[in-house]
C-alpha cells in the first residue's frame, strides 16, 4: 500500500514536471529535461547493480546502446510505436544483461568490473562492423515533426515519455529497497561469503539485479536515435555515460533509491547550464570535480551526508 501511494504521488509530480515546462513555452527545456530525465533512468539503473548489490559495472554504455540500436534495426524494418520499441530494447538489453552476469558475477571486484567494460568494448567493436546499423559512418533516423500525443512537438512526446520511464524506474528501485529482494541485494553487498553461508541464492540474486539493471538501461537508450537523429558508435559508446552513471549515484548516495535521482538532477542540470553558458566540453569535467569534492567532503553521498 505504501509502494502504491509513492507511486501515485510520484506520477502527480511527475504531471507537474510536465505541465512546468509546458507553461515555460521554451522547446530548450524539453531538449535538457530529457536528457536529465534519463540520467536518473541510467542512475537508478546502474544503482540496482552498483550500490543496492555492490557490483560495480563499467558497461553502461554498452546496454544503453543495445537499446538504441534496437530502434535503430526496429526503424528500419517496422513503423513499430516507440513505447513498443522502448520495451523491446529493454528486453534484449535485459537478455543481454542475464548472460554477460551468468557469465561474469562468479568474478568478484575489479574483476568483474573490468569484465563489464571489455563487454563495452566488444559490443562497439560489433556495432562498429554492423553495415546493417550503418557501422562506422552511423545511423540516420528521421524523427516524426509530431507527437502522436497532444498533437505537440515530437520532442515533447520524447520528453513525456522519458518522464514516465524515470517514475517506473524510481518507484521499482524504491519498492526493491524496501522488499525482501532488497534484503537480499544488501547482503550480498556488506558480506557475500556470510549471505552465502545464510542460504541466500546469491547467484539468482545477482542475475536478477543485472537483468534489472541492464533492462532499465537498454529502455533509457531505447529513444536516443528520434532525440538526436544521428546515431554512431562513438556516441552510442559515449563515455559520458559510463562516467555520469556512476559518478551520479556515488554523489547523490548509493545505499538508497533517492540518492542516484538526487546526483542526476544536480549534475545533469549543471552540464546542461555550462553546455548553454560556457561549452559542453565542461560536462565531464564538472562530474570529475564534483566527484573528488564529495569523495573527500562525502563519501557516503549527499542521502547519506544528511543521514548522519
Amino acid at each position: 500500500m505504501e509502494n502504491l501511494r509513492f507511486g501515485l504521488g510520484a506520477v502527480v509530480v511527475a504531471a507537474c514536471v510536465f505541465i512546468a515546462a509546458k507553461l515555460i513555452g521554451n522547446q530548450y527545456v524539453f531538449f535538457a529535461g530529457y536528457v536529465v530525465l534519463q540520467y536518473i533512468v541510467l542512475a537508478t539503473a546502474w544503482n540496482i547493480l552498483g550500490g543496492f548489490t555492490g557490483y560495480v559495472n563499467f558497461g553502461t554504455a554498452a546496454f544503453f546502446a543495445i537499446g538504441a540500436y534496437a530502434t535503430v534495426v526496429l526503424h528500419k524494418t517496422t513503423s513499430l510505436p516507440m513505447p513498443v520499441m522502448i520495451l523491446i530494447g529493454g528486453v534484449l538489453a535485459g537478455i543481454v544483461g542475464l548472460g554477460t552476469g551468468y557469465l561474469t558475477l562468479r568474478l568478484r571486484g575489479t574483476f568483474f568490473s573490468i569484465a563489464t567494460l571489455a563487454m563495452a568494448v566488444v559490443m562497439q567493436t560489433l556495432v562498429t562492423n554492423w553495415d546493417f546499423v550503418g557501422g562506422s559512418r552511423g545511423a540516420y533516423v528521421i524523427r516524426p515533426a509530431k507527437s502522436p500525443l497532444l498533437g505537440g512537438n515530437y520532442i515533447e512526446y520524447l520528453f513525456l515519455l522519458m518522464l514516465a520511464l524515470s517514475v517506473i524506474a524510481v518507484v521499482a528501485a524504491r519498492a526493491i529497497q524496501h522488499s525482501t529482494l532488497g534484503l537480499g541485494f544488501a547482503s550480498i553487498r556488506d558480506d557475500e561469503g556470510a549471505a552465502e553461508a545464510a542460504g541466500v541464492p546469491t547467484l539468482r540474486l545477482k542475475l536478477l539485479a543485472t537483468v534489472l539493471s541492464g533492462g532499465f538501461m537498454g529502455m533509457a537508450g531505447a529513444p536516443l536515435p528520434y532525440y538526436v537523429t544521428y546515431l554512431d558508435p562513438a556516441s552510442g559508446f559515449s563515455l559520458s555515460y559510463a562516467v555520469n552513471t556512476i559518478a551520479m549515484p556515488l554523489i547523490g548516495g548509493t545505499a538508497s533509491w533517492l540518492g542516484p535521482v538526487i546526483g542526476a538532477v544536480l549534475l545533469g542540470t549543471l552540464q546542461q547550464v555550462a553546455t548553454v553558458t560556457i561549452s559542453s566540453a565542461l560536462s565531464l569535467l564538472i562530474v570529475g570535480v564534483l566527484l573528488v569534492l564529495f569523495v573527500i567532503a562525502a563519501p557516503r553521498g549527499i542521502v547519506g551526508w544528511f543521514q548522519r
